[in-house]
């Protein structure tokens, strides 16, 4: 990510904080794009980043920042990812990390956190319930909060998925971008890229990509407010889904996608954890990328838009998986034993 330093926001490269994180494959879904007659359909699979998910990106970024201003003391409140990913940056920088999970969250999570030396606080609740204690924690003992658009780096190093995107296409954009959206910081991030990109004069061509937010059903406030016609959302009471990532009943940076997906000409759209749980079953059966939940959405939701003709033949698109299938081990293991018909593994002969 950091061999597009000019463009992030760190001055001196003496303190960047980095584990590597970025230039991920842009892969091709040969059987799948077969099966749904879309020649020219990607996946940017960013489980192959550092803690294995995309939010190693912006965590590299918000870090590094925060090291080169002085700041020594980091919080998050986070549904799983963003934590792991903080306790190993702010390790790498030397930094304290106190992290707030809902006690709920997989505990890959937890785990990957504490062993980087975070402090770890599990919260009744949601990640809103999280953020409400972390930021009161922030404000009472001086730790510096590095939430979803709370502060203004971590965008900054999700954006260079957009960059990424468009070096791999020639200077040129996909026609569609489909995107699991919770905080949306990724979403935002690459669009503010897009137009940074047409504004420095990169792009062949200034069409941009139609912008796809895809949520879970048991929690989808940003379709819900896209489709009304709202400028921002409501806070969705009783959030549920197995996809832990999506599980943010009100982003902070709502309008921000909001504007973004209108501006695009996109859409959002709500998909069920059955389909979520099908279509994991399907990347990783037809393809051998075992995607997070949330990656798994997009596929899901591409099949819905299929159906409703919103994509065509001739477009090229691109599905984000956003993290490893490994941080969901017990999900995966349920799902797998439901898709089998078994209610446990079948013993080999002998074993006990």
């Amino acid at each position: 990510m950091w061999r597009w330093y000019e463009l992030l926001p760190v001055v001196d490269p003496d303190h960047i904080v980095s584990l590597g994180e970025g230039d991920c494959p842009l892969l091709r879904l040969i059987r799948i794009s077969r099966k749904l007659g879309l020649p020219y359909l990607f996946v940017k699979d960013e489980s192959a980043n550092p803690t294995g998910t995309f939010k190693a990106r912006g965590l590299s970024a918000a870090v590094s920042k925060a090291k080169e201003l002085g700041i020594r003391k980091v919080i998050i409140p986070t549904a799983g990812n963003a934590g792991g990913a903080m306790a190993a940056y702010a390790a790498r920088a030397d930094m304290e990390a106190l992290i707030y999970f809902p006690k709920d969250t997989p505990h890959a999570n937890i785990a990957e956190s504490r062993m980087a030396g975070a402090q770890i606080v599990l919260v009744d609740g949601l990640i809103s319930d999280a953020a409400g204690v972390a930021g009161e924690t922030a404000r009472r003992e001086g730790w510096f909060d590095l939430s979803t658009f709370k502060e203004p780096y971590r965008v900054e190093g999700k954006k260079i998925m957009g960059y990424e995107l468009a070096e791999a296409f020639q200077w040129e954009l996909p026609d569609v971008i489909i995107y699991p959206t919770g905080g949306g910081t990724g979403l935002v991030g690459m669009w503010k890229a897009f137009q940074e990109m047409e504004s420095l004069g990169w792009l062949k061509n200034p069409k941009k990509p139609r912008m796809v937010a895809v949520q879970a059903s048991g929690c989808a406030p940003v379709v819900k407010a896209f489709e009304s016609g709202a400028a921002f959302c409501d806070y969705w009471v009783h959030a549920h889904t197995l996809a832990s990532g999506l599980r943010v009943p009100k982003s902070f940076a709502d309008q921000l996608i909001l504007k973004d997906l209108r501006e695009s000409g996109g859409t959002a759209i709500a998909v069920s954890d059955e389909s979520i749980t099908k279509a994991q079953h399907e990347l990783c059966e037809n393809e051998g990328i075992f995607s997070a939940p949330e990656g798994a959405a997009t596929l899901a939701a591409l099949e819905e838009l299929v159906r409703r003709k919103w994509v065509h033949p001739d477009e090229r698109i691109v599905l984000f998986n956003t993290g490893s299938g490994l941080k969901y081990l017990d999900h995966g293991e349920e799902s797998s034993r439901a898709q089998a018909g078994c209610a446990s593994p079948p013993l080999l002969d002998g074993a006990p």
